[in-house]
């Protein structure tokens, strides 16, 4: 059952990294129908066509009214905005702040996955009140008494667990994550995401924690709660773990925790080999994919077993020899999760399945 009919707003940020959220929105969700995407730069165009060369029936419009007025008079009318920007920090500039206040005048349901809490916002709050809607910070901490430490019961856990890292952040491992979850179920077996940030809750994980959102103290925890309750209620055969950063961005280094944590059995490594410096830190070169491979598998303790890459500044006709080159200089296999099928990485994922009492 889906929450409502969504409007994703994304406006001057759909064709840009910063608009990783709204990616996943247009791409998959199950948490609500996606009717229209807000972005003033992409007026008229499908949001599918723009993200993918994919038509997915989802008209970009240049403002809120555009887009609400456009439904009033359908079956459908937009019930929700889901904020589909992911800012440096977090926070609202003075123009999205003006936004968002309108869409609650409309009477609209907002989520947001910032660290800036509209439930908090006492102009918001007050007109949210007034109008009857609903203002849902998915970030927002949760309290301490509903947090969970690491118990170590993740060794009961018998579902083969693949961890979904990366090289860099906002580098698609979400999207690929989902796409192995897909491809799992493709072939007859049971698998459940576990997500581990607020786009993965939008798009409607079942299993999973917001990381940048907890104490640190209870990170380890949470991630092991999360695995452990999708074990309890569904024993799936697979569970992918998707990963937050990478381990040696400065500003993101996420996978310490989900390494430790979800004890994985094994990892893909999610990379962008025309990225230059690591996200958010201009100047800052990215670490070689074999350094990142190595890191990764030290802290780990567990194998790198296929490589997907991110096409970003690709000529479509430049990505198989890419894939070809890194398959060669890694020795693992390499695939693009957005172009082609993913059936070489399952095949070596599933090998592995079948003997990972020995992994």
């Amino acid at each position: 059952m889906i929450d409502g009919v969504a409007l994703v707003y994304c406006d001057e940020h759909f064709d840009t990294i910063w608009g990783k959220t709204a990616h996943g929105l247009v791409r998959f969700t199950e948490r609500y129908d996606v009717v229209a995407v807000v972005d003033s730069t992409h007026v008229g165009e499908d949001a599918g066509t723009v993200l993918d060369g994919i038509e997915r029936n989802i008209p970009i419009f240049g403002t809120i009214d555009d887009a609400v007025a456009h439904y009033r008079e359908s079956e459908h009318p937009i019930t929700h905005l889901v904020f589909g920007i992911a800012t440096d920090g977090g926070r609202l500039t003075e123009k999205m702040h003006q936004d968002l206040l309108h869409a609650i005048d409309l009477g609209l349901h907002i989520d947001c996955g910032l660290h800036y809490f509209l439930s908090e916002d006492p102009e918001m709050q007050e007109l949210a009140e007034k109008r009857g809607v609903t203002l849902r910070d998915i970030r927002k901490i949760p309290p301490r008494d509903q947090l969970h430490g690491y118990t170590g019961r993740i060794k009961e856990v018998q579902s083969f667990r693949i961890a979904m890292l990366g090289t860099d952040s906002s580098i698609g491992k979400r999207t690929i994550a989902w796409k192995l979850v897909e491809a799992f179920r493709k072939r007859g077996m049971s698998a459940e995401l576990i997500g581990t940030g607020q786009t993965a809750w939008l798009q409607g994980a079942r299993y999973g924690v917001r990381m940048d959102a907890l104490i640190n103290d209870f990170v380890a925890g949470e991630i092991e709660h999360a695995i452990l309750q999708a074990w309890d209620e569904q024993k799936p055969q697979v569970m992918v773990i998707e990963g937050q950063g990478s381990l040696l961005n400065p500003l993101y280094p996420g996978g310490f925790e989900i390494c430790a944590a979800s004890q994985p059995h094994v990892i893909v490594m999610q990379h962008a080999p025309l990225r230059r410096d690591y996200d958010g830190i201009p100047g800052t070169p990215l670490h070689p994919l074999d350094r990142q491979i190595q890191a990764v598998e030290l802290i780990a303790d567990r194998p790198v077993v296929a490589i997907t890459i991110n096409h970003e500044e690709m000529k479509p006709e430049e990505i198989d020899a890419h894939c070809d080159r890194i398959e060669r200089e890694t020795g693992r296999v390499t695939r693009d999760g957005l172009v082609h099928d993913l059936d070489p990485v399952l095949d070596v994922l599933i090998a592995r399945m079948e003997q990972k009492d020995s992994v």
